[in-house]
């Protein structure tokens, strides 16, 4: 149970990655947050229960710049 006020985010919360911190290992990249989760320094974390999240920054969701050449599109006819 979290003794903070206000409560730390439940582990199947969208928030969840913001709970206080109880244990830090930096030197070995993961500290365990109060609500029981290990979050990892690449950004990927390990529930209460057992499962995996895959890393997830926030650069994976950015969207992706067209790669389609713009500027022949706008050269005149010759």
């Amino acid at each position: 149970m979290c003794p903070h006020t206000p409560r730390c985010p439940d582990p199947d919360g969208p928030d969840r990655e913001a709970a206080r911190t109880v244990v830090s290992h930096p030197e070995q990249g993961w500290s365990l947050l109060c609500n029981g989760i290990v979050i990892f320094e690449d950004t990927g974390e390990l529930l209460p229960g057992g499962t995996a999240i895959p890393p997830h920054r926030p650069t994976d969701l950015a969207p992706v710049a067209d790669s389609g050449n713009v500027a022949s599109s706008r050269m005149p006819a010759a």
